[in-house]
C-alpha cells in the first residue's frame, strides 16, 4: 500500500509542494490508526495522496471519479435508519468513520479541484453543515461543464454513482 502511495505521492507533486515523501513516511509509520485509514482508502478506490491545505498536511482521496468501493450509500446514519423501503447497508458518515476519517469539507473538496479534474462522470457527498442536516438534506458535488457544483438531495437518498471522499490530517506528534 506505502509503495502505492509513494509513486503517486512522486506522480503528483503539484499536490504538496512542500513536503518530502520520508516525512510522509515517518508520520503514517508512527501512527498505527493513520496506517489503518489510508489502508481503507486504498482498498476501497479512493487513490488517496498528500495534499498540502492552508498549512496543513492532508490525505485525500484522489480517484478520478468517487471511490468504486463506497458506492450507493445515504449520507448517515439517521438517514438510513429513517428510510422504509430499499434500506442501503450503510452510510457515507458511518463508513467513514469506521475507516478512522472524515468527509471532505465543501472547502477542501473545491481546493482539491484545483489540483486536478475529480468526479466527471460521479458525484461524492460532503461533509453537510448542520443546518442543511437538521432540515433532513445533505450535499454533494461534482464537476461538470469545466467547473465545480455543490447540489442538495435528502439525505436518505443514493445513487450507484456516487460515493464519499474522505480525509485524514497528518498532526506532527
Amino acid at each position: 500500500m506505502l509503495e502505492h502511495m509513494k509513486e503517486r505521492f512522486e506522480n503528483n507533486h503539484k499536490r504538496h509542494p512542500n513536503t518530502s515523501w520520508e516525512s510522509v513516511k515517518r508520520l503514517l509509520h508512527d501512527n498505527e490508526a493513520y496506517l489503518f485509514a489510508v489502508e481503507m482508502m486504498e482498498e476501497t478506490g479512493g487513490e488517496p495522496d498528500v495534499v498540502e491545505y492552508e498549512g496543513r498536511l492532508l490525505i485525500c482521496d484522489c480517484s478520478k471519479e468517487t471511490p468504486s468501493g463506497r458506492r450507493s450509500l445515504c449520507y448517515d446514519r439517521e438517514a438510513r435508519l429513517a428510510r422504509k423501503k430499499n434500506t442501503p447497508v450503510s452510510s457515507a458518515v458511518e463508513e467513514a468513520e469506521k475507516m478512522g476519517l472524515r468527509l471532505i469539507s465543501e472547502k477542501e473538496y473545491y481546493y482539491l479541484q484545483t489540483l486536478g479534474e475529480f468526479d466527471m462522470k460521479t458525484s461524492s457527498w460532503i461533509l453537510t453543515p448542520g443546518e442543511i442536516r437538521l432540515k433532513g438534506g445533505a450535499i454533494f458535488c461534482e464537476r461538470r461543464y469545466g467547473r465545480v457544483f455543490t447540489f442538495h438531495n435528502g439525505a436518505d437518498s443514493y445513487y450507484g454513482v456516487r460515493a464519499f471522499r474522505c480525509v485524514l490530517e497528518l498532526k506532527q506528534k
